[in-house]
Protein backbone atom coordinates (compact mmCIF):
# COMPACT_ATOMS: atom_id res chain seq x y z
CA UNK A 1 0.00 0.00 0.00
CA UNK A 2 1.37 3.22 -0.93
CA UNK A 3 2.28 5.33 2.39
CA UNK A 4 3.40 8.79 2.08
CA UNK A 5 3.96 11.37 5.16
CA UNK A 6 3.56 15.12 5.55
CA UNK A 7 6.62 16.32 8.08
CA UNK A 8 6.77 19.87 9.31
CA UNK A 9 8.61 21.36 12.07
CA UNK A 10 7.05 23.38 14.35
CA UNK A 11 10.11 25.94 14.45
CA UNK A 12 8.43 28.72 12.39
CA UNK A 13 5.21 29.58 10.56
CA UNK A 14 3.24 27.55 8.53
CA UNK A 15 4.08 28.76 4.88
CA UNK A 16 2.78 28.38 1.56
CA UNK A 17 5.28 26.20 0.44
CA UNK A 18 4.43 23.60 3.32
CA UNK A 19 0.48 23.91 2.42
CA UNK A 20 1.43 22.89 -1.00
CA UNK A 21 3.82 19.98 -0.14
CA UNK A 22 0.87 18.77 2.46
CA UNK A 23 -1.65 19.08 -0.50
CA UNK A 24 0.44 17.13 -3.31
CA UNK A 25 1.17 14.12 -0.51
CA UNK A 26 -2.48 14.55 -0.11
CA UNK A 27 -3.47 13.92 -3.41
CA UNK A 28 -1.10 11.40 -4.01
CA UNK A 29 -2.35 9.37 -1.30
CA UNK A 30 -5.95 9.12 -2.24
CA UNK A 31 -5.07 9.11 -5.94
CA UNK A 32 -3.28 5.82 -5.39
CA UNK A 33 -5.65 4.69 -2.63
CA UNK A 34 -2.99 5.01 -0.20
CA UNK A 35 -2.31 6.54 3.42
CA UNK A 36 -1.28 10.52 4.29
CA UNK A 37 0.34 10.02 7.58
CA UNK A 38 1.40 13.05 9.68
CA UNK A 39 4.93 13.60 11.48
CA UNK A 40 5.35 16.27 13.83
CA UNK A 41 9.18 16.89 13.82
CA UNK A 42 10.04 18.61 16.87
CA UNK A 43 13.73 17.44 18.31
CA UNK A 44 15.19 20.71 17.88
CA UNK A 45 13.77 21.77 21.58
CA UNK A 46 15.03 25.28 21.65
CA UNK A 47 12.79 26.61 18.68
CA UNK A 48 10.11 24.01 18.39
CA UNK A 49 6.70 26.24 19.80
CA UNK A 50 3.31 24.44 20.38
CA UNK A 51 1.98 27.56 18.60
CA UNK A 52 3.68 26.50 15.43
CA UNK A 53 2.08 22.90 15.66
CA UNK A 54 -1.41 24.36 16.58
CA UNK A 55 -0.89 26.52 13.56
CA UNK A 56 0.46 23.54 10.97
CA UNK A 57 -3.11 21.32 12.24
CA UNK A 58 -5.54 23.85 11.95
CA UNK A 59 -4.26 24.82 8.28
CA UNK A 60 -4.56 20.99 7.38
CA UNK A 61 -7.81 21.13 8.99
CA UNK A 62 -9.12 24.11 7.43
CA UNK A 63 -8.17 22.67 4.03
CA UNK A 64 -9.25 19.62 4.50
CA UNK A 65 -6.35 17.59 4.07
CA UNK A 66 -7.34 14.21 6.80
CA UNK A 67 -4.26 12.14 8.10
CA UNK A 68 -4.67 8.76 8.76
CA UNK A 69 -4.35 7.52 12.14
CA UNK A 70 -2.31 9.43 14.89
CA UNK A 71 -0.20 12.42 14.54
CA UNK A 72 3.51 10.85 15.34
CA UNK A 73 5.98 12.85 17.24
CA UNK A 74 9.60 12.87 16.86
CA UNK A 75 9.71 14.13 20.54
CA UNK A 76 7.91 10.93 21.62
CA UNK A 77 10.33 8.29 19.61
CA UNK A 78 13.83 9.49 21.41
CA UNK A 79 13.98 5.40 22.50
CA UNK A 80 14.00 4.41 19.01
CA UNK A 81 16.36 6.69 17.76
CA UNK A 82 18.54 5.92 20.66
CA UNK A 83 18.58 1.98 19.38
CA UNK A 84 19.59 3.05 16.07
CA UNK A 85 21.81 5.11 17.03
CA UNK A 86 23.27 2.36 19.27
CA UNK A 87 23.68 -0.16 16.16
CA UNK A 88 25.90 2.45 14.16
CA UNK A 89 27.98 3.06 16.80
CA UNK A 90 29.11 -0.71 17.94
CA UNK A 91 29.06 -1.55 14.15
CA UNK A 92 31.92 1.19 13.48
CA UNK A 93 29.44 3.38 11.53
CA UNK A 94 29.27 6.05 13.81
CA UNK A 95 31.64 7.72 16.52
CA UNK A 96 32.03 10.67 19.00
CA UNK A 97 33.57 14.20 18.02
CA UNK A 98 34.61 16.76 20.27
CA UNK A 99 35.92 19.36 18.03
CA UNK A 100 35.19 22.67 19.09
CA UNK A 101 33.40 25.25 17.43
CA UNK A 102 36.69 27.49 16.76
CA UNK A 103 38.17 24.69 15.66
CA UNK A 104 35.44 23.69 13.08
CA UNK A 105 35.82 27.34 11.89
CA UNK A 106 39.41 27.45 11.32
CA UNK A 107 39.40 23.90 9.56
CA UNK A 108 36.39 25.12 7.18
CA UNK A 109 38.35 28.88 6.34
CA UNK A 110 41.00 26.99 5.44
CA UNK A 111 39.47 24.54 2.93
CA UNK A 112 37.80 27.52 1.40
CA UNK A 113 41.13 29.56 1.30
CA UNK A 114 42.13 26.94 -0.64
CA UNK A 115 39.36 27.06 -2.98
CA UNK A 116 37.85 23.82 -1.70
CA UNK A 117 34.14 22.91 -0.58
CA UNK A 118 34.25 22.59 2.84
CA UNK A 119 33.94 19.25 4.65
CA UNK A 120 34.63 17.85 8.37
CA UNK A 121 38.06 16.46 7.72
CA UNK A 122 37.50 13.22 9.95
CA UNK A 123 39.40 14.39 12.69
CA UNK A 124 38.11 12.53 15.49
CA UNK A 125 37.19 9.64 13.32
CA UNK A 126 39.99 7.11 14.92
CA UNK A 127 39.38 8.13 18.69
CA UNK A 128 38.39 6.28 20.94
CA UNK A 129 35.83 9.65 22.29
CA UNK A 130 32.83 8.72 24.61
CA UNK A 131 31.42 12.14 24.59
CA UNK A 132 30.41 14.48 22.23
CA UNK A 133 28.26 14.98 18.99
CA UNK A 134 28.00 11.64 17.25
CA UNK A 135 29.28 11.75 13.57
CA UNK A 136 28.18 9.14 10.44
CA UNK A 137 31.79 7.64 8.80
CA UNK A 138 30.17 8.50 5.29
CA UNK A 139 31.96 6.05 2.79
CA UNK A 140 33.22 8.07 0.13
CA UNK A 141 31.37 6.50 -3.56
CA UNK A 142 29.02 7.77 -6.24
CA UNK A 143 25.46 7.38 -5.15
CA UNK A 144 22.42 7.87 -7.46
CA UNK A 145 18.31 7.07 -7.18
CA UNK A 146 15.33 8.17 -9.64
CA UNK A 147 13.47 10.99 -8.48
CA UNK A 148 9.92 10.56 -9.54
CA UNK A 149 9.94 13.99 -11.53
CA UNK A 150 13.42 14.94 -12.34
CA UNK A 151 14.54 11.93 -13.35
CA UNK A 152 17.90 9.80 -12.42
CA UNK A 153 20.73 12.14 -9.93
CA UNK A 154 23.72 11.14 -9.11
CA UNK A 155 25.65 12.26 -6.53
CA UNK A 156 29.60 11.58 -4.75
CA UNK A 157 29.38 11.60 -1.37
CA UNK A 158 33.20 11.53 -0.78
CA UNK A 159 32.00 15.25 -0.86
CA UNK A 160 30.26 15.60 1.82
CA UNK A 161 32.47 14.68 4.72
CA UNK A 162 30.99 12.81 8.12
CA UNK A 163 28.13 14.47 8.96
CA UNK A 164 26.54 15.11 12.22
CA UNK A 165 23.42 12.75 12.66
CA UNK A 166 23.08 13.34 16.45
CA UNK A 167 23.85 15.83 19.48
CA UNK A 168 23.84 12.99 21.70
CA UNK A 169 21.69 9.55 21.84
CA UNK A 170 19.11 11.48 22.98
CA UNK A 171 19.37 14.45 20.51
CA UNK A 172 18.85 13.27 16.81
CA UNK A 173 19.30 15.21 13.92
CA UNK A 174 17.32 15.51 10.83
CA UNK A 175 18.71 13.18 7.98
CA UNK A 176 19.22 10.61 10.81
CA UNK A 177 15.78 10.80 12.59
CA UNK A 178 13.85 11.43 9.15
CA UNK A 179 15.61 7.64 8.03
CA UNK A 180 14.68 5.87 11.09
CA UNK A 181 11.05 7.59 10.89
CA UNK A 182 10.19 6.60 7.20
CA UNK A 183 11.39 3.22 7.71
CA UNK A 184 9.71 2.79 10.62
CA UNK A 185 6.58 3.89 9.48
CA UNK A 186 6.54 2.31 6.22
CA UNK A 187 6.55 5.09 4.12
CA UNK A 188 6.80 4.57 0.73
CA UNK A 189 7.14 7.60 -1.06
CA UNK A 190 8.38 11.25 0.23
CA UNK A 191 7.26 14.04 -1.71
CA UNK A 192 8.84 16.82 -0.47
CA UNK A 193 10.58 20.22 -1.44
CA UNK A 194 13.64 20.30 -4.13
CA UNK A 195 15.56 22.22 -1.09
CA UNK A 196 15.93 18.66 -0.11
CA UNK A 197 17.59 17.26 -2.91
CA UNK A 198 21.55 17.87 -1.15
CA UNK A 199 19.74 15.55 1.76
CA UNK A 200 19.07 12.51 -0.22
CA UNK A 201 22.22 11.10 -1.05
CA UNK A 202 22.96 11.34 3.17
CA UNK A 203 20.03 9.68 4.00
CA UNK A 204 19.99 6.63 1.06
CA UNK A 205 23.78 6.17 2.62
CA UNK A 206 22.36 5.48 6.29
CA UNK A 207 19.69 3.44 4.72
CA UNK A 208 22.07 1.59 3.06
CA UNK A 209 24.03 0.96 6.46
CA UNK A 210 21.16 0.17 8.56
CA UNK A 211 20.16 -2.23 5.77
CA UNK A 212 16.43 -0.78 5.38
CA UNK A 213 14.61 -0.64 1.74
CA UNK A 214 14.83 3.39 0.68
CA UNK A 215 11.26 5.06 -0.40
CA UNK A 216 11.06 6.68 -3.10
CA UNK A 217 11.77 10.21 -3.92
CA UNK A 218 9.85 12.94 -5.62
CA UNK A 219 10.93 16.93 -5.35
CA UNK A 220 8.64 19.64 -5.85
CA UNK A 221 9.75 22.93 -7.81
CA UNK A 222 10.81 25.37 -6.23
CA UNK A 223 8.32 28.57 -5.52
CA UNK A 224 8.80 31.78 -7.47
CA UNK A 225 7.95 35.24 -8.04
CA UNK A 226 6.54 36.76 -11.06
CA UNK A 227 10.18 37.41 -12.20
CA UNK A 228 11.25 34.29 -11.69
CA UNK A 229 13.32 35.12 -8.84
CA UNK A 230 13.33 32.97 -4.98
CA UNK A 231 10.29 34.08 -2.66
CA UNK A 232 11.74 36.79 -0.29
CA UNK A 233 12.75 35.35 3.17
CA UNK A 234 9.97 37.90 4.60
CA UNK A 235 7.27 35.91 1.95
CA UNK A 236 8.49 32.49 3.02
CA UNK A 237 8.18 33.83 6.52
CA UNK A 238 4.41 34.47 6.29
CA UNK A 239 2.13 32.26 8.05
CA UNK A 240 -0.44 30.71 6.09
CA UNK A 241 -2.57 30.81 8.37
CA UNK A 242 -3.17 34.58 7.30
CA UNK A 243 -4.88 33.49 4.04
CA UNK A 244 -7.78 33.09 5.98
CA UNK A 245 -7.65 35.76 8.11
CA UNK A 246 -7.27 38.19 5.09
CA UNK A 247 -10.66 36.00 3.49
CA UNK A 248 -9.29 33.63 1.30
CA UNK A 249 -11.74 30.58 1.07
CA UNK A 250 -10.00 27.33 1.72
CA UNK A 251 -11.41 25.79 -1.78
CA UNK A 252 -9.71 28.80 -3.57
CA UNK A 253 -6.43 27.86 -1.75
CA UNK A 254 -6.77 24.64 -2.75
CA UNK A 255 -7.00 25.43 -6.44
CA UNK A 256 -4.40 27.92 -6.41
CA UNK A 257 -2.26 25.68 -4.71
CA UNK A 258 -2.06 22.30 -7.00
CA UNK A 259 -1.54 24.32 -9.97
CA UNK A 260 2.19 25.64 -8.19
CA UNK A 261 3.94 23.08 -10.24
CA UNK A 262 1.43 20.64 -11.44
CA UNK A 263 -1.44 20.95 -14.22
CA UNK A 264 -4.33 18.79 -15.11
CA UNK A 265 -4.25 16.86 -18.74
CA UNK A 266 -6.53 19.46 -20.33
CA UNK A 267 -4.63 22.71 -19.05
CA UNK A 268 -7.76 24.52 -17.23
CA UNK A 269 -7.84 27.04 -14.49
CA UNK A 270 -10.77 25.33 -12.30
CA UNK A 271 -10.91 22.06 -10.41
CA UNK A 272 -12.82 20.64 -7.82
CA UNK A 273 -10.96 18.53 -5.08
CA UNK A 274 -12.74 15.46 -6.77
CA UNK A 275 -11.02 16.72 -10.16
CA UNK A 276 -7.47 16.86 -8.71
CA UNK A 277 -8.00 13.44 -6.54
CA UNK A 278 -8.89 12.14 -10.32
CA UNK A 279 -6.44 13.58 -11.76
CA UNK A 280 -3.24 13.90 -9.82
CA UNK A 281 0.16 12.22 -11.17
CA UNK A 282 3.62 13.27 -10.20
CA UNK A 283 4.33 12.64 -13.80
CA UNK A 284 2.66 15.92 -13.98
CA UNK A 285 4.76 18.04 -11.77
CA UNK A 286 6.84 20.32 -13.82
CA UNK A 287 10.65 20.66 -13.07
CA UNK A 288 11.06 24.38 -13.16
CA UNK A 289 10.19 26.76 -10.64
CA UNK A 290 6.03 27.25 -9.77
CA UNK A 291 5.45 30.96 -10.25
CA UNK A 292 3.25 32.67 -7.05
CA UNK A 293 0.63 34.82 -8.90
CA UNK A 294 -1.39 36.80 -5.87
CA UNK A 295 -3.57 38.17 -9.47
CA UNK A 296 -4.32 34.70 -10.12
CA UNK A 297 -5.08 33.58 -6.19
CA UNK A 298 -7.06 36.94 -6.09
CA UNK A 299 -9.02 36.15 -9.10
CA UNK A 300 -9.29 32.34 -8.47
CA UNK A 301 -10.75 33.56 -4.85
CA UNK A 302 -13.25 35.56 -6.52
CA UNK A 303 -14.79 32.52 -8.32
CA UNK A 304 -14.98 30.40 -5.54
CA UNK A 305 -17.07 33.58 -3.56
CA UNK A 306 -19.00 34.16 -6.64
CA UNK A 307 -20.18 30.56 -6.74
CA UNK A 308 -20.81 30.37 -3.33
CA UNK A 309 -24.94 29.76 -2.13
CA UNK A 310 -26.10 32.72 -0.27
CA UNK A 311 -26.11 30.65 2.98
CA UNK A 312 -23.00 29.06 2.54
CA UNK A 313 -21.69 32.59 1.81
CA UNK A 314 -22.89 34.06 4.90
CA UNK A 315 -21.20 31.01 7.16
CA UNK A 316 -18.30 31.88 6.02
CA UNK A 317 -18.37 35.58 6.53
CA UNK A 318 -19.57 36.01 9.99
CA UNK A 319 -15.74 36.05 11.26
CA UNK A 320 -15.85 39.35 9.17
CA UNK A 321 -19.10 41.24 9.94
CA UNK A 322 -20.32 43.17 13.14
CA UNK A 323 -22.81 40.84 15.34
CA UNK A 324 -24.90 43.77 15.11
CA UNK A 325 -25.40 42.83 11.47
CA UNK A 326 -26.04 39.37 11.71
CA UNK A 327 -29.22 40.25 13.72
CA UNK A 328 -30.39 41.73 10.60
CA UNK A 329 -30.04 38.05 8.62
CA UNK A 330 -33.14 39.02 5.69
CA UNK A 331 -31.01 42.83 5.28
CA UNK A 332 -27.54 40.74 5.37
CA UNK A 333 -28.51 38.07 3.00
CA UNK A 334 -30.35 40.60 0.36
CA UNK A 335 -26.51 42.47 0.83
CA UNK A 336 -24.86 40.06 0.00
CA UNK A 337 -26.61 38.30 -2.82
CA UNK A 338 -25.60 42.33 -4.35
CA UNK A 339 -22.06 42.30 -3.26
CA UNK A 340 -20.69 39.03 -4.00
CA UNK A 341 -19.56 39.58 -7.56
CA UNK A 342 -17.41 42.74 -6.37
CA UNK A 343 -15.65 40.30 -3.72
CA UNK A 344 -11.72 38.83 -4.11
CA UNK A 345 -11.85 38.47 -0.51
CA UNK A 346 -14.50 37.57 2.30
CA UNK A 347 -12.40 40.39 3.92
CA UNK A 348 -13.47 42.85 1.75
CA UNK A 349 -17.38 42.37 2.33
CA UNK A 350 -17.16 44.76 5.15
CA UNK A 351 -16.36 48.05 3.97
CA UNK A 352 -18.05 47.42 1.06
CA UNK A 353 -21.14 46.78 2.59
CA UNK A 354 -20.92 49.49 5.40
CA UNK A 355 -23.37 51.86 4.24
CA UNK A 356 -25.89 48.94 3.68
CA UNK A 357 -25.99 49.04 7.49
CA UNK A 358 -24.90 52.74 8.34
CA UNK A 359 -24.25 55.37 5.67
CA UNK A 360 -21.42 57.57 6.62
CA UNK A 361 -21.12 61.64 6.60
CA UNK A 362 -20.25 62.88 2.87
CA UNK A 363 -19.99 66.18 1.62
CA UNK A 364 -22.68 67.63 -0.62
CA UNK A 365 -20.73 67.99 -3.36
CA UNK A 366 -20.39 64.26 -3.49
CA UNK A 367 -24.03 64.22 -4.78
CA UNK A 368 -23.34 66.99 -7.74
CA UNK A 369 -22.98 65.22 -11.24
CA UNK A 370 -20.10 67.03 -12.65
CA UNK A 371 -21.01 70.63 -13.71
CA UNK A 372 -24.96 70.21 -13.52
CA UNK A 373 -26.70 73.30 -10.91
CA UNK A 374 -27.51 72.08 -7.52
CA UNK A 375 -30.39 73.32 -7.53
CA UNK A 376 -31.05 71.06 -10.73
CA UNK A 377 -29.64 68.06 -8.90
CA UNK A 378 -32.24 68.98 -5.94
CA UNK A 379 -35.32 69.20 -8.48
CA UNK A 380 -34.12 66.09 -9.78
CA UNK A 381 -34.14 64.16 -6.36
CA UNK A 382 -37.32 65.34 -5.39
CA UNK A 383 -39.10 64.01 -8.01
CA UNK A 384 -37.31 60.80 -7.24
CA UNK A 385 -38.40 61.36 -3.89
CA UNK A 386 -42.03 61.39 -4.78
CA UNK A 387 -42.19 59.04 -7.55
CA UNK A 388 -40.65 56.12 -4.60
CA UNK A 389 -43.55 57.64 -2.25
CA UNK A 390 -45.78 57.03 -4.67
CA UNK A 391 -45.28 53.44 -4.98
CA UNK A 392 -46.63 50.71 -3.29
CA UNK A 393 -43.15 48.83 -0.90
CA UNK A 394 -43.63 45.38 -3.31
CA UNK A 395 -43.89 47.83 -6.70
CA UNK A 396 -40.34 48.73 -5.81
CA UNK A 397 -38.82 45.52 -6.86
CA UNK A 398 -41.02 45.04 -9.54
CA UNK A 399 -39.55 45.56 -13.40
CA UNK A 400 -41.77 48.34 -13.95
CA UNK A 401 -40.45 50.50 -11.09
CA UNK A 402 -36.95 49.99 -13.00
CA UNK A 403 -38.10 51.26 -16.32
CA UNK A 404 -40.02 54.10 -15.21
CA UNK A 405 -36.67 55.33 -12.93
CA UNK A 406 -34.29 54.90 -16.38
CA UNK A 407 -37.15 56.49 -18.40
CA UNK A 408 -36.66 59.23 -16.49
CA UNK A 409 -33.18 59.53 -16.47
CA UNK A 410 -33.22 59.61 -20.08
CA UNK A 411 -35.68 62.89 -19.94
CA UNK A 412 -33.50 64.38 -17.74
CA UNK A 413 -29.98 63.31 -18.05
CA UNK A 414 -28.99 59.65 -17.10
CA UNK A 415 -25.95 61.41 -14.84
CA UNK A 416 -28.29 63.73 -13.52
CA UNK A 417 -30.85 61.75 -12.32
CA UNK A 418 -28.50 58.64 -11.04
CA UNK A 419 -25.50 59.50 -9.91
CA UNK A 420 -26.77 61.70 -6.93
CA UNK A 421 -29.25 59.37 -6.06
CA UNK A 422 -26.87 56.68 -5.64
CA UNK A 423 -24.58 58.87 -3.71
CA UNK A 424 -27.67 59.71 -1.59
CA UNK A 425 -28.15 56.05 -1.07
CA UNK A 426 -24.44 54.80 -0.58
CA UNK A 427 -22.83 58.36 0.52
CA UNK A 428 -20.17 56.40 -1.45
CA UNK A 429 -18.02 57.48 -4.95
CA UNK A 430 -18.25 53.76 -6.41
CA UNK A 431 -21.27 51.17 -4.94
CA UNK A 432 -23.67 49.20 -6.62
CA UNK A 433 -26.58 50.99 -8.79
CA UNK A 434 -29.15 53.26 -7.05
CA UNK A 435 -31.77 50.67 -7.87
CA UNK A 436 -30.30 47.66 -6.55
CA UNK A 437 -29.50 49.84 -3.20
CA UNK A 438 -33.13 50.73 -2.93
CA UNK A 439 -34.26 47.22 -3.44
CA UNK A 440 -32.14 46.33 -0.38
CA UNK A 441 -32.77 48.78 1.46
CA UNK A 442 -36.55 48.92 1.31
CA UNK A 443 -38.49 52.43 0.66
CA UNK A 444 -38.19 53.75 4.19
CA UNK A 445 -35.23 53.40 4.68
CA UNK A 446 -34.41 54.79 0.75
CA UNK A 447 -36.60 58.04 1.35
CA UNK A 448 -34.68 58.53 4.37
CA UNK A 449 -31.54 59.08 2.93
CA UNK A 450 -32.94 60.80 0.12
CA UNK A 451 -34.16 63.05 2.20
CA UNK A 452 -30.88 63.83 4.14
CA UNK A 453 -29.11 64.77 0.64
CA UNK A 454 -31.93 67.16 -0.15
CA UNK A 455 -30.78 68.60 3.66
CA UNK A 456 -27.58 68.45 2.42
CA UNK A 457 -28.28 70.36 -1.16
CA UNK A 458 -30.40 72.78 1.05
CA UNK A 459 -28.26 73.84 3.42
CA UNK A 460 -24.58 73.69 1.42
Amino acid sequence: MVKVRFAPSPTGPFSLGNARTALFNWLFARHEGGQFLLRIEDTDKERSQKKFEKEIINSLIWLGLNWHGSIVYQSQRLEIYKRYLGKLLKEGWAYYCNCSLEMLEAERQAQLSQGLAPKYSGRCRNLNNTSGVIRFKMPAKIISFHDLIRGNIKFDTSLLGDIVIAKSLEEPLYNFAVVVDDWEMGITQVIRGEDHISNTPKQLILQEVLNIKPPKYAHLPLILTPDRKKLSSRFLQKSFGDYKKDGYLAEAMLNFLVLLGWHPVQDREILSLEEMIAEFDLGRVQKAGAVFNQTKLDWLNAYYLRHLEINKLLERLKPFVSSRWLKKKNLLKKVIEIEKERLKSLKDFAQLSQFFFKIKDYPASLLIWENTPSQKIRSNLETVANFIKSKARGELLKPEFEKEIFLLAQKEGRGEILWPLRVALSGKKSSPGPLEIIKTLGKTESLKRINLALKKLKNS
